[in-house]
């Protein structure tokens, strides 16, 4: 059995005030050719499919256009949860009657117990079990109705990590370890590696979760993360965002997860270890595409009882045994890429009369030390999507004023000198020159004159 993992869609993002809309559709489309050409029995996003709880009409009206082309055209299931820049109740919406159609929503914390089974072509069943984004105020007030309790303060559920250890707990008490199990969850993994585009979930790092109680599923389908990785084993993974959302992202390499699953073997069942709950010692990051992109690697089970042992391999690289559990990269080539630029102006708009990527999303650094007029419209003459513009050099030249202000102030004289040779392109003539000090010492002179 066969499914795409992806998360973070975040259709209907902005970035500086541009649409993505058209890079967003870009890659979607390159998802539904994965579909076709590796014939997958199911596509899953782990939440954050939309950018905002309330999102814009032309956003609703992609997914839209995506869920109609996967479900009811190609005939693959799409099975997603909610994530925390979703609403849980309007993305449910008209959930159970989505389901005779193939879209398979979870978004109610009280159902997490209620898997949804897809059979593959291969005759494979895999349960999928799905936790939506949630706070753990929420599971306070589940675990109370639960115990039919009035004090929040009885509960146990006291931050993040406790309130996703509950809910798995929950789905603990029903799985089936000789039957396949994939777990969907939008969280912070502890240990994994952020980026600038996600929106945190709480301050001070409590909305960190372990990933130990995770360890017993077959796969584990991460999002809310931006960047492609794993934590703790291989199997429990972040396919990262479809797109690049912040230029901190400029050197991660995009894609999504394909992941086969094959019946499990005799000997795996009677290897299956005990639900384990303990905490690993030592953060295990590893990034999805590493320099060999896109290589498949296979997942051996875990049959250490020491949780500790836990060892770091690249994710895009073979593991050490073969299993029933077969991970593969499948690259996404944006629309625009994001990139970062560093240089001075002549140079820079050199370079961008033969750069063939001109149209990416840019921020630039320029490290002239002098002042330049309209620096963005000369810029985007070249570069017509620089979305930000930081001068370093400038910076540099202030910091060093701040150690010495007597002895490189500038005056009048000097500043109006840059500026006639950014206007007129030529040097200010001695004539020029003294006719400029004359008027300033007037000025000078007359202000004296007011104030006295």
């Amino acid at each position: 059995m066969k499914f795409i993992h992806t998360s973070d869609w975040h259709i209907g993002r902005q970035f500086h005030n541009v649409s993505l809309l058209e890079d967003q559709r870009h890659v979607l489309e390159q998802i539904i050719q994965y579909i076709t050409s590796e014939q997958v029995d199911a596509l899953v996003i782990a939440g954050d499919i939309y950018d905002r709880s309330v999102p814009p009409a032309t956003a609703v009206t992609l997914l839209d256009e995506v869920l109609h082309k996967v479900c009811h055209e190609l005939k693959t299931p799409v099975i997603m949860i909610s994530g925390n820049h979703d609403s849980a109740d309007r993305l449910s919406f008209g959930a159970r009657q989505l389901k005779e159609a193939g879209l398979f929503i979870f978004g109610d914390i009280h159902k997490v117990k209620e898997p949804i089974q897809i059979t593959g072509k291969s005759g494979t069943a895999v349960n999928f079990f799905g936790i939506p984004y949630h706070d753990p105020e929420q599971i306070r007030q589940l675990v109370m109705e639960s115990n039919n309790q009035a004090d929040h303060d009885n509960t146990t559920i006291k931050n993040h990590n406790d309130a996703h250890n509950y809910l798995i707990n929950q789905i603990s008490d029903v799985i089936n370890d000789q039957e396949n199990n994939v777990l969907l969850s939008h969280c912070f993994v502890d240990g994994a590696e952020e980026s600038e585009s996600e929106r945190p979930l709480s301050v001070g790092g409590a909305d960190r979760v372990s990933y130990s109680p995770m360890l017993e599923f077959d796969y584990v389908a991460l999002g809310h993360l931006h960047s492609p990785q794993y934590r703790g084993k291989p199997h429990i993974r972040y396919s990262g965002s479809i797109l690049k959302y912040s230029f901190s992202e400029q050197h991660q390499k995009k894609g999504v997860t394909l992941v086969e699953v094959s019946e499990k073997s005799q000997t795996i069942k009677k290897q299956l270890k005990p639900k384990q709950t303990k905490i690993a010692k030592e953060p295990i990051i590893e990034d999805m595409f590493s320099d060999d992109l896109f290589a498949e690697s296979s997942i051996s089970e875990d049959t250490s009882s020491n949780a500790d042992n836990i060892s770091s391999n690249d994710a895009s690289q073979p593991q050490e045994q073969a299993s029933h559990i077969s991970i593969t990269s499948l690259p996404l080539r944006p629309l625009r890429d994001m990139r970062v630029l560093e240089g001075e102006m002549d140079d820079l708009l050199k370079n961008g009369e033969n750069d063939p990527d001109a149209q990416d999303y840019l921020m630039i650094r320029l490290t002239d030390t002098h002042a330049i007029l309209d620096a963005m419209g000369k810029l985007r003459e070249v570069y017509p999507n620089v979305l930000h513009l930081e001068k370093p050099g400038i910076m540099a030249v202030g910091e060093k004023k701040a150690l010495n202000r007597e002895k490189l102030k500038r005056s009048e004289l000097d500043m109006f000198q840059d500026f006639f040779s950014q206007v007129s392109g030529n040097p200010i003539s001695e004539d020029q020159n003294q006719a400029l000090k004359k008027i300033i010492t007037q000025l000078h002179n007359a202000e004296r004159e007011t104030k006295a």
